[in-house]
């Protein structure tokens, strides 16, 4: 709700709100302008002394201003001429034209009405009142995205598009909230819906009938300093019954122009006051600093709305359009759909043809728009949902975990959920089984037990869909073909290869960093953005279904790598290690974010075996700021395979690698991993006691040696090697 809040205002009004920016923006500098331009008075200057300075050369003067900024403007009729000017307080002179600004007054006009007069000041009060909706409902997204308002400027990752547009919102939400809910309240007064803000002196009972008393000696005039004078307008020219009218920064007096005494007075009224303050707070009018910060602040308006217009067609192109979908308080089957890379809308279309087929009438939604009050005719649910990174909610099922929980009562319509991963993978369909978790706490009814589909398998789709038919009475053949990812090529620059003679062909793999578009740059999309620990998706001549390597470098090292050793019978380990510098292999980037070491500056311990050194190996690349990085390294044997040595001695006297322990497997003393861990338990201890993160890659059994020396290690402490991963100071990548 929140998100569509914000969505629809922001791109409906993003011209409007373009127009009202950039031309607020422009005027916010005018205030600053004129306050450097204008002659100030002195500070000991009263305004019975500026009024006799200005009356002694302009004859026929009726009245004397002084604006926010402290420009003296002096307006007179003398000879039946009319005159005005703006004037030096200290001499009384005429130092500039009152004419308004001609570039100042048109940006006004646009700014306020687009230059259509009262329609066009309603058109521009919409878009204010667009502004305040999106800042607040932008608030509301990031504190939900930062995890809090406590953690509002944590730092950010993501595509360039959405880490730019939040990054201007959380800097500029309070201003813009700020400039729109004042735009809407001058507005308001502008068209008399607001209560008369003026407080007006009380007519005199007697006046002297005396004129002519002297300007410089009235004492009225004497108490007030220039710096807190606003107005005085002068008596009618030969009426012994008319006042001088003064205005100040506390109210307004009418002043007998034969004695200079005060008649009346009558302070500012509290409503007077607040009018005064939100056009300050508008304009910049007396306040010119924040007048030109709320003018920086306005410049981001149109960035936000080209980036967030990015980011809605990018969420837009990540969801397929979907053909005869029913409506959603029609269906009588709702397929939620939780995806990150788009691959599991397609299942969920394949499904849905065959549900139409059988009879229903099915409607297809992404598990962040979950609200059962849309389904009244629903008679099943079911759920299809990726897990992305280290287990969390893929992007098109955010919140879902969430809106269940709000729920009083679970749905009527039992649920059938169905997760999609890489069973390679530790946290293989961890978002689905938190899913299901979910809905039977809440007491949802189960129409299937849970169940997974492993690497898109049609096969599994295919056993799933019988099962579901047969829950449903129905015939469903899910005949579903993965649609082959969109890849880029590759071409191979350098190779370097170990393990032969253990009988382990291994090769780390270099490839040319593809040139990224801009629209790749902007998204985050593609090889515009990845680092070490993020996944190469590698399709395999012949093969729909791609492998995934952990990557070793980031993209600020200019190329692709990754660290690939042969398995017998392996179809695209194969076709890798046949590859020679020049050759081309279609690939793709899938983020990985639970296995980055992310940017602070504790410990980090590195531990892996054999092709597991490929991603701690661009770890220790990447650490330029020299954090203190300790790699456990198991190896076959040292003349054979060890991977990347030459480049580990150089880190270590570049500081990028603090310490290095190998454990050798092959020869008259079997060593591992685990035990050179084990070796050095009171270094690890230390370590993890400074906050040490540790960071775990290789295969199933190793990491499961390296769990239990770590149990043994941490249990002194009071620790668990869960207890560290709660807290993700413990993670792996595991194959």
């Amino acid at each position: 709700m929140i998100r569509a809040l914000h969505r629809w205002p922001g791109l409906v009004a993003l011209v409007f709100l373009t127009v009202l920016a950039l031309s607020g923006a422009a005027l916010s500098v005018f205030p600053t302008a004129e306050h450097l331009a204008a002659p100030q008075a002195v500070a000991t200057q009263n305004v019975a002394d500026l009024a006799a300075r200005v009356a002694a050369t302009h004859p026929g003067l009726e009245e004397i201003r002084r604006s926010p900024s402290g420009k003296i403007t002096a307006w007179w009729f003398n000879g039946g001429n009319p005159g005005s000017a703006v004037v030096d307080p200290t001499t009384g002179t005429d130092v500039g034209s009152a004419d308004p600004n001609a570039v100042e007054r048109w940006l006004t006009d646009l700014h306020r009405s687009l230059f259509l007069d009262d329609a066009g000041r309603l058109v521009m009060a919409a878009g204010a009142a667009a502004m305040v909706l999106l800042a607040l409902s932008g608030a509301a997204l990031v504190a939900r995205r930062t995890g809090g308002w406590r953690r509002w400027f944590t730092r950010l990752r993501g595509p360039l598009a959405g880490r730019l547009h939040t990054e201007i919102a959380r800097i500029a939400v309070i201003g813009l909230a700020l400039s729109g809910a004042t735009a809407l309240w001058m507005t308001a007064s502008t068209f008399d819906l607001l209560p008369d803000s003026a407080a007006r002196p009380p007519e005199p009972a007697t006046v002297s009938g005396q004129m002519l008393f002297p300007l410089e000696q009235m004492a009225a005039l004497q108490e007030v300093p220039v710096e807190s004078f606003r107005k005085l307008s002068f008596p009618y020219e030969g009426d012994a019954q008319d006042y001088f009218t003064l205005s100040t920064d506390s109210g307004t007096g009418l002043i007998d122009q034969g004695t200079g005494q005060m008649l009346t007075w009558v302070d500012l009224s509290l409503w007077q006051r607040v009018s005064e303050t939100i056009y300050m707070l508008h304009t910049g009018q007396g306040a010119s600093v924040l007048g030109l910060i709320l003018g920086l602040i306005a410049l981001g308006v149109p960035v936000m709305g080209v980036t967030g217009a990015v980011i809605w067609v990018a969420g837009m192109q990540g969801r397929p359009r979907l053909k005869d979908n029913a409506p959603a308080n029609r269906a009588e089957t709702v397929i939620l759909v939780g995806s990150e890379g788009g691959s599991t809308w397609g299942f969920a279309s394949t499904l849905a043809a065959s549900l139409r087929m059988g009879g229903q009438a099915v409607h297809i939604a992404p598990m962040s728009g979950f609200d059962p009050a849309r389904h009244s005719h629903v008679e099943r649910y079911l759920i299809l949902a990726a897990t992305y990174g280290d287990g969390a909610a893929p992007s098109s099922a955010k919140g879902f975990l969430d809106r269940l929980a709000r729920l009083t009562k679970a749905p009527v319509a039992p649920l059938a959920v169905l997760g999609f991963g890489d069973r390679s993978f530790p946290a293989y369909s961890a978002f689905a089984a938190e899913v299901e978790a979910a809905a039977r706490a809440k007491g949802w009814a189960a129409l299937l037990p849970l169940d997974t589909v492993d690497r898109q398998s049609p096969q599994d789709f295919a056993r799933w869909g019988r099962a579901l038919g047969q829950a449903l009475g129905l015939t469903l053949d899910l005949d579903h073909q993965p649609a082959r990812p969109a890849a880029d090529d590759l071409t191979l620059i350098s190779r370097r290869d170990y393990g032969e003679a253990v009988q382990a062909p291994t090769a780390i793999l270099r490839f040319a960093l593809p040139r990224a578009s801009l629209w790749a740059r902007l998204m985050g999309k593609g090889f515009a953005r990845f680092q070490a620990g993020d996944l190469l998706g590698i399709l395999p001549d012949g093969a729909v279904t791609p492998r995934f390597y952990s990557l070793a470098s980031g993209v600020g090292d200019g190329f692709v790598e990754i660290v690939v050793k042969k398995h017998p019978g392996g179809l695209c380990s194969g076709q890798l290690l046949a590859l020679e510098p020049g050759d081309t292999v279609q690939a793709f980037l899938r983020r990985n974010p639970g296995f980055h070491a992310g940017r602070d500056t504790s410990p980090l311990i590195l531990i892996g075996a054999g092709t597991g050194i490929g991603p701690l190996a661009g770890i220790i690349r990447a650490n330029t700021r020299r954090r203190p990085v300790h790699l456990f390294f198991g190896m076959r044997h040292p003349d054979s395979d060890f991977l990347y040595g030459h480049d580990l001695a150089q880190w270590q006297v570049e500081g990028r690698l603090a310490g290095l322990s190998t454990a050798v497997s092959r020869g008259a003393k079997p060593h591992y991993v685990q035990d050179a861990v084990r070796a050095e338990a009171q270094q690890v201890a230390e370590a993890v006691r400074q906050g040490a993160k540790i960071m775990v890659c290789g295969g199933r059994d190793m990491a499961q040696g390296v769990g239990r020396a770590l149990e043994d290690i941490l249990a002194p402490m009071g620790l668990t090697p869960a207890h560290l991963k709660a807290g993700g100071r413990y993670v792996e990548d595991v194959y």
